[in-house]
């Protein structure tokens, strides 16, 4: 392991690679201002934190910041040089993976959430709520747990790296010589997550659009519902794409006929761009879209202007 590491961190550096931490940075600082500030608007609002869809929000934005600040520190070390402890690495790899993986299975849930709604309108409160939400997102992030602190497991007693340092810390590198040694596992989790949660969604689409189809909705070029479900769709691209590439980075981690450098070049544009920008547009496609949410951004703005010209005033 210490061999791939080393030859990464050196191609790394060849290409000038390490200062893709710049866009990273920038990024990250972008989804961070807003996803605390929705975060504390749903969370202080009682009325907020009894409807499902601002729970699910919640959930995807709480793992979206866990994401961010993991992936932030793991590009800064990678790009700054500074060799991390094996073990150290392992757990960034999990709570990584955990985090994207809550991620994705919580907006399937918000489409299958607003499929709910829909279609037993009458029922939808029964069905799912507040309480009952909770323990569902308490399961979402066990089930996204499970594999991944599995694989920290399989690494501790496989003892997969026998280097307590490497210069480089990659999610690849680790899942990439845990498949080494289970070549069916990794990819199995990845590719069976992603077509149930996409068939899932394609499901839910399908039902609503025939569902809502002789409402009228659709007949306006820039009605709401178009708008809104081009906004959802984009979004939804934007997290499962960079899942796909990143499946596919480990479908040719260990194949002789790709270059080091292309690898190289193809993981650091999925890690420092690809995987941010749906972290960057969720906070403004998904949450302050909802007028609830930038009602309450707009008084505590107002409330927050109000206290400063008081002290002033006190001054």
């Amino acid at each position: 392991m210490l061999n791939i590491t080393e030859e990464w961190y050196n191609s790394l550096r060849s290409w000038h690679l390490q200062f893709f931490f710049i866009p990273t940075t920038l990024l990250t600082l972008a989804a961070l201002l807003a996803n605390p500030v929705l975060l504390a608007c749903i969370f202080l609002s009682h009325s907020l934190r009894q409807e499902t869809r601002y729970l699910l929000l919640a959930n995807t934005l709480a793992a979206d910041v866990l994401f961010l600040v993991l992936n932030l520190a793991l590009v800064v070390s990678n790009a700054l040089g500074l060799s991390m402890h094996r073990v150290l690495c392992e757990l960034f790899t999990a709570l990584s993976v955990t985090a994207y993986c809550c991620a994705i299975l919580t907006v399937t849930l918000m489409v299958a959430d607003t499929y709910v709604a829909v279609r037993w309108p009458l029922h939808y409160h029964d069905l799912l709520p507040p309480g009952r939400v909770r323990l569902i997102l308490l399961g979402v992030w066990a089930l996204a747990s499970l594999y991944p602190l599995c694989l920290v497991v399989v690494m501790e007693v496989m003892k997969v790296s026998a280097h307590e340092r490497s210069p480089v810390c990659l999610v690849l590198i680790s899942l990439g010589f845990v498949e080494g040694e289970n070549m069916e596992g990794v990819h199995v989790y990845f590719s069976l997550g992603a077509t149930l949660c996409l068939a899932l969604i394609v499901y839910c689409y399908a039902r609503l659009y025939m569902i809502t189809k002789t409402q009228g909705i659709w007949q306006s070029r820039y009605s709401r519902a178009r708008v809104t479900l081009l906004a959802h769709g984009v979004l939804l691209l934007l997290y499962f794409v960079p899942g796909i590439v990143f499946t596919v980075e480990l479908s040719l981690f260990e194949k002789d006929g790709f270059s080091l450098d292309l690898r190289v070049w193809m993981n650091t544009l999925n890690t420092c761009v690809f995987m941010l920008l749906p972290r960057v547009c969720a906070p403004y496609l998904y949450g302050l879209r909802y007028r609830e949410i930038s009602d309450t951004v707009l008084h505590l703005l107002h409330r927050r202007k109000r206290l400063g010209q008081v002290t002033v005033t006190m001054v």
